[in-house]
């Protein structure tokens, strides 16, 4: 059934339609180009650009708004108390481990200080105490800030519901 001439027959059929799609992507290429062309050694501008700004040295930086300190002076521990409801999935407040820690107490302790609780190594390399700087950071982007961290929360994005969460979890006795 499978001679030598049918194998070959196949194999240049294959080789056939794979030449038809290399002609196919030239013939695309030349026609949509959308870089600068040359001819004879000269550069030669498409008849119409559209300016994304990519070429602009550096835009200048959006404001950043008001410092993390300033935030949490105005924050608003009930508006935290719901932000907290992202949280109450793997932490506790009640001084009793979850997922997460319990985070009685939480803003001044030392970083990974909760007896009991299975730390990565990321988190206990870290160091430090969870100042209200240092939980801003961390809530912001916690696999950006401790590498190997098993905390698998994508973050707060609003500076204004990180320092709510902050000044919530100030009030919360350890």
């Amino acid at each position: 059934m499978f001679d030598t001439m049918t194998i070959t027959k196949a194999g240049g059929a294959l080789c056939g339609a794979f030449l038809i799609f290399l002609l196919g992507k030239w013939a695309a290429d030349s026609l949509y180009h959308t870089g600068a062309v040359a001819h004879g050694g000269e550069e030669v501008a498409q008849a119409y650009t559209i300016d994304t700004g990519a070429s602009e040295e550096a835009a200048p930086e959006a404001d950043a708004g008001p410092d993390f300190a300033t935030l949490l002076a105005s924050a608003d521990a009930g508006a935290g108390e719901k932000v907290f409801g992202k949280c109450k999935a793997c932490h506790k407040i009640d001084g009793t481990n979850g997922t997460g820690p319990h985070l009685d107490g939480v803003v001044g302790r030392a970083v990974a200080s909760v007896a009991g609780f299975g730390y990565s190594d990321g988190m206990v390399g870290h160091g430090g105490d969870w100042t209200p700087e240092a939980l801003n950071d961390f809530l912001e982007n916690p696999k950006g800030v401790v590498a190997g961290t098993k905390m698998s929360f994508a973050g707060l994005k609003k500076p204004e519901d990180r320092a709510n969460i902050v000044a919530y979890l100030q009030t919360l006795g350890g």
